[in-house]
């Protein structure tokens, strides 16, 4: 094992399983198995469903997009039965950043939980955003006249993501369970308003549409080196868009649509018998989000060409209603988007500050932070701080720019959990688990090359932002994160003890 002054230092299973016992860093088991999957439905059932899948159709797959679905769905299960299977052998906060912590080292694990505080930091406002503007659309449609952006002197903030953050911030300091309850609520809501509209739009849909299945590869027309794929940047290939290459960028881009999965697992801790419950309840809920996307990119393609999506500039499933003439469906899927949005928001405020909370407790950042509320059990002081970093974002800036972050962030964790699984298998063999990945290893390392191969179809400017991410992480480690770190302070305690005259 790796010295504790040692960046590859370990914190073993034992000390994190035992960091649940702290009781001023405690958090209650409450959630179910139901819980946890109605909490991966509503993180990856938002706004996505409604437009993801048609953006991805419009320009870079066609049809063909069906497939793109297909290929994110089943590296996603690959990557999700990793999670599982650490989630049920150490059910602790903190996800792939506990996870890596105790496999492949200290350093590994801060780099991975800096990815997530990326990835669900940027959701969670890029979400809280389009909720605003998505309100404003319904007030629009609904002829309800209140402005939704205040002018605060030389700024404009628009309130709608301010307001829906502090709400559900507030929800999660008085306790996860009423949360989850709320959110099962909202859920089911959507749920349904999804299915009304893949019913309806069965109903329009032209079988012509569906040729060619996959679109002939064309140059994208106005696209830079750095617009391109990373993979196609490296080989030298020319921007393109639609062939085999559009099906892969379509599968990278459409990733977003299940990056709930890893938000679940952070709850591990407050899960009741979670070696049971937390496999089911994410293998679950991927499944019902799986049939759900597959069920709405057939119906949008059916609808309408892929071409006319293109050309409409901002293609989503109210675009393909309105191009055969049922503007009707506008209403109904702006009140769906609504509701949608909000539900993944609640759970990406919840993931993101257990990830933070997880590292607090650590000491890789600051200790105090993570301290629970005596009464709520919650870090309420860690959550009121996310929340105002959160609606400070999304209320004054243009976050949406950076959702290919957010895919990044998550493909990166992907990867090490699963590269962390046979690790752990052969360190550890005696450890008890409530789920095993089948095939191991050769699952799971599938499974990291098939992450790894994702992330490579992302943007080269998207790999360029992440290298300045990872380089910031990088500082923050070197100048606090590892005198801080409990392993390191323990060591330090150990030396003075052991020298003479101590």
């Amino acid at each position: 094992m790796a010295s504790n002054r040692s960046v590859l230092r370990r914190k073993s299973v034992e000390e994190t399983l035992a960091a649940v016992d702290d009781p001023e860093r405690s958090l209650t088991r409450t959630l179910t198995a139901w819980d946890l999957a109605v909490l991966g439905v509503a993180v990856a059932v938002g706004a996505g469903i409604f437009s993801v899948g048609a953006t991805a159709a419009a320009n870079y797959a066609g049809p063909s997009v069906i497939v793109s679905f297909l290929i994110a769905s089943v590296v996603c299960g690959l990557a999700i039965m990793c999670y599982a299977e650490f989630a049920s052998t150490l059910p602790v906060a903190g996800s792939a950043y506990t996870f890596s912590y105790a496999t492949m080292g200290e350093l590994a694990a801060w780099i991975i939980g800096w990815d997530l505080i990326l990835e669900m930091l940027l959701a969670a406002a890029v979400i809280a955003k389009f909720w605003g503007v998505y309100l404003a659309d319904a007030f629009g449609l609904f002829g309800i006249g209140i402005p939704t952006t205040l002018h605060l002197g030389p700024v404009d903030m628009e309130w709608g993501p301010v307001l829906i953050t502090a709400i559900f911030t507030t929800l999660l300091v008085i306790g996860t369970r009423l949360s989850a309850r709320v959110n099962s609520v909202f859920t089911i809501i959507k749920i349904a308003i999804t299915l009304f509209v893949v019913v309806a739009g069965f109903f329009y849909i032209d079988k012509a549409n569906y040729t060619p299945f996959v679109p002939p590869s064309q140059p994208a027309a106005g696209a830079t080196a750095l617009d391109q794929p990373l993979f196609a940047f490296l080989s030298g290939m020319q921007p393109s868009t639609y062939g085999v290459v559009g099906i892969l960028s379509g599968a990278a881009l459409v990733f977003f649509a299940f990056i709930g999965f890893d938000v679940v697992a952070t709850t591990a801790e407050e899960t009741k018998d979670p070696q049971r419950t937390v496999p089911r309840g994410i293998l679950g809920g991927l499944a019902i989000v799986t049939v759900l996307y597959i069920l709405v990119t057939v119906v949008v393609t059916g609808m309408v060409s892929y071409q006319d999506l293109a050309a409409s500039g901002s293609p989503s499933l109210t675009t393909a209603f309105v191009l055969v003439g049922a503007d009707w469906a506008g209403k109904i899927i702006s009140v769906g988007i609504l509701v949608g949005l909000t539900s993944v928001l609640l759970v990406l405020l919840l993931g993101l500050t257990r990830v933070v909370f997880a590292m607090s407790r650590d000491g890789l950042l600051p200790r105090s932070v993570s301290k629970t509320h005596h009464r709520f059990h919650t870090p309420a002081r860690l959550q009121i701080g996310v929340g105002i970093v959160v609606a400070l974002i999304a209320g004054f800036s243009r976050v949406e720019l950076l959702e290919e972050m957010i895919n990044i962030g998550t493909l990166s964790a992907f990867v090490l959990v699963s590269f962390g699984v046979p690790i752990l298998r052969r360190t550890r063999p005696d450890l008890a688990r409530g789920f095993r990945v089948p095939w191991s290893p050769v699952l799971p390392i599938v499974a990291g090359l098939a992450c790894l191969w994702l992330m490579l179809n992302l943007t080269t400017l998207t790999w360029i932002r992440f290298a300045v991410w990872l380089a910031v992480g990088m500082v923050v480690y070197g100048t606090y994160s590892y005198r801080h770190s409990q392993l390191a302070v323990r060591a330090a305690t150990q030396t003075e003890s052991a020298e003479p005259g101590v």
